[in-house]
């Protein structure tokens, strides 16, 4: 049903030319170019100024990101540690139970 499509190789890698031979030619030096004219530089960006306002709310936004990242691997962690603990719950009353049928027998 399912069969790949080997792609054909339209010419053969056996049959490769030999490389041509290449000569060396002379280098002739150029006219001499005079160095471009200086660029007058980008004006530059001005420099973000942090207020005691700005910096107060860049900590309580980097403090707010803390708070919730952290409550949300610990309700993984907590997430994980009940599934684990239900399934040895689980366990244990299904080998109690298979030992229980056993000894009926």
């Amino acid at each position: 049903m399912l069969r790949p499509k080997i792609p054909t190789n339209p010419t053969p890698a056996g049959h490769l030319t030999p490389p041509v031979a290449v000569e060396p030619t002379a280098v002739v030096p150029s006219a001499q170019v005079p160095p471009p004219a200086p660029v007058a530089p980008a004006p530059t960006r001005p420099t973000v100024q942090l207020t005691p306002g700005t910096a107060l709310a860049l900590v309580g936004g980097g403090t707010a990101v803390v708070l919730v990242v952290g409550a949300v691997l610990v309700s993984m962690l907590l997430a994980v540690a009940i599934t684990g603990a239900s399934i040895a719950v689980c366990a244990l009353v299904i080998r109690s139970l298979i030992h229980a049928e056993s000894k009926r027998r």
